[in-house]
């Protein structure tokens, strides 16, 4: 029996009402502020719409891939509280079924790992052997150490491994690997907001020029040479932006 249909899939993230016009009015004002520094057109921004859709496609992406983050520090919890009551003498199906509340005082009745445990505790009530409900969450989250325990887990219940030592020593992996991934973060916490207001600068010289030298800029606005540069240096910026993403995004 399979509890697919209603299981959570970690690679996309659904917007809820307030972040869709959250995400598409900064998208919006993203093509507005393009459309007027570069061509002061309102057709450009017209032009430009597919932007909006483009910004709010990098936020789902970036707010999944968050969200697959959380759910994996979560799981080094959920492990540590089944190896303990695996310690205590439940099984290890049971030690699941007891964990949630250790992960519910933690994290909360709506977080990622107790929506989980839920439907770990519903397929058991199924019958669905715990083997193939880890494995569907290790497809699922999209994160490593969660298939990769998945994969232990199965190879380990079929040979009568130890079970507590698995899940002692996966937490302690998965820990080690969020700890170093924080201290990364933390240190290249500076470059990021380095990268933040070097995205926005080209927008502040062209309007802190418009200003102060009137006219200025006029050549390139309106005529099909002015076009053209300007759309070579906003495609220069769009990949100066996009390399810079690369370069802060480290992953242990």
């Amino acid at each position: 029996m399979s509890l697919n249909y209603s299981l959570p899939d970690y690679a996309e993230y659904h917007l809820n009402r307030k972040e869709v016009i959250l995400y598409f009015t900064e998208g919006t004002m993203l093509a507005a502020a393009i459309g007027y520094f570069f061509y002061q057109s309102v057709i450009a921004f017209l032009c430009l719409i597919p932007v909006i859709f483009l910004f709010v496609r990098l936020k789902k992406q970036e707010l999944a891939k968050r969200k697959r983050q959380e759910l994996n520090l979560q799981f080094k919890d959920l492990l540590l509280s089944v190896s303990a009551n695996q310690k205590a003498g439940y099984s290890v199906e049971n030690a699941f079924r007891e964990s949630y509340r250790d992960v519910e005082m933690l994290y909360g009745t709506d977080s990622p790992i107790c929506q989980e445990i839920r439907h770990i505790t519903a397929g058991l009530d199924n019958n669905v052997v715990l083997e193939q409900l880890l494995y569907s969450l290790g497809q699922r989250s999209r994160q490593p150490d969660i298939m990769q325990f998945a994969d232990v887990f199965m190879i380990a219940k079929r040979s009568g491994g130890n079970m507590t030592d698995i899940l002692a020593k996966t937490a302690a992996v998965i820990e080690q690997k969020t700890e170093t991934d924080q201290e990364i973060q933390l240190l290249i916490s500076a470059r990021k907001m380095e990268q933040k207001i070097m995205n926005i600068v080209p927008f502040f010289i062209i309007f802190y020029v418009g200003i102060t030298s009137q006219g200025f800029f006029d050549v390139l606005y309106h005529n099909f040479i002015g076009i053209i540069i300007m759309t070579v240096c906003l495609g220069f910026y769009a990949a100066a932006y996009m390399l810079s993403r690369r370069i802060v995004e480290i992953e242990v």
